[in-house]
């Protein structure tokens, strides 16, 4: 085993993840970077850390460019794989967190690859932009730019104050309790006006093949789903630095995760691609 890369693999990990919304193909990346990393004069690398963080991060710059070609031919909404909290890498700063949060990956979505290398890793990763040039193929002052118009387009994503862990945990439960009792005035008092309800089964799992929109056609949606498939079991599970709801209804798993802004809920992901589930312990 290889001290040094072993050292710094959950940060090659975290980077990985949050450029792909994939930890499945985080590792693949990853174990690349390793296999590279064993092929490389050890006496040339001043710094291990900065050259193994530019390895990993070029390597899923190139994945994230196919991946969204695959992505636009995905059965219905494609939605990030939730991760287990303590498999994300480090959380030890705010800007860390944030960009772990799973509206904050959603929202990534749509950005290019190299808005979303740019973000990931001068925001998250505090990467300085001449590094960050050498990943994505651009000059310092281009990827500032960069920067500045990833920013833009995430500030809605991005909310302030975050609510408090115990305010996440009980509106997700509030929710549930809701919908499995059937409570309209109930649930809709949880939801805001613009809600959105997101579904990804992969075509692996039925699932609603586009967003729900609004809080009327979201709490119908909701306990229709309640009413017709029963929960037969129910537990919290910390994904992605927030609580998430691990559910077995249908014969099979499903996680919910929720955006919290303004103490309503705005946008409920639920991820039943069984495909998605295996880091959600």
């Amino acid at each position: 085993m290889d001290d040094v890369f072993e050292g710094q693999r959950p940060l090659l990990l975290g980077i990985a993840y949050r450029m792909l919304g994939s930890m499945w193909d985080a590792e693949d990346v990853v174990q690349e970077a390793y296999l590279r990393w064993a092929r490389t004069d050890r006496e040339s690398v001043r710094e291990p850390r900065a050259f193994l963080a530019t390895v990993v991060s070029r390597l899923a710059l190139d994945q994230l460019r196919s991946a969204r070609v695959t992505r636009e031919a995905y059965r219905g909404e494609w939605l990030p794989e939730p991760v287990a909290t303590d498999a994300a890498g480090p959380l030890d700063t705010a800007e860390l967190r944030d960009s772990l949060s799973y509206a904050t990956l959603h929202m990534m979505e749509r950005l290019t690859p190299p808005e979303r290398a740019v973000f990931v890793l001068r925001d998250a990763f505090e990467m300085p932009y001449e590094q960050i040039a050498e990943v994505v193929g651009a000059s310092a002052a281009t990827c500032r730019q960069i920067h500045r118009r990833a920013l833009g387009h995430l500030t809605a994503a991005r909310p302030r104050p975050r609510p408090s862990r115990e305010e996440h945990e009980r509106l997700l439960a509030r929710f549930l309790e809701a919908a499995a009792g059937g409570d309209l005035a109930g649930l809709k008092d949880l939801l805001s006006a613009d809600v959105t309800v997101w579904s990804d089964g992969g075509g692996k799992v039925s699932a609603a093949l586009r967003p729900i929109l609004g809080r009327d056609k979201a709490a119908a949606f909701v306990l229709g789903l309640a009413a017709k498939y029963e929960i037969t079991s129910q537990r919290f599970v910390e994904v992605n630095g927030e609580p998430g709801l691990r559910l077995t209804a249908r014969g099979g798993d499903q996680v919910v995760l929720i955006d919290v802004r303004d103490g309503r809920i705005h946008a409920v992901f639920a991820v039943l691609n069984p495909d998605k589930l295996r880091y959600a312990e």
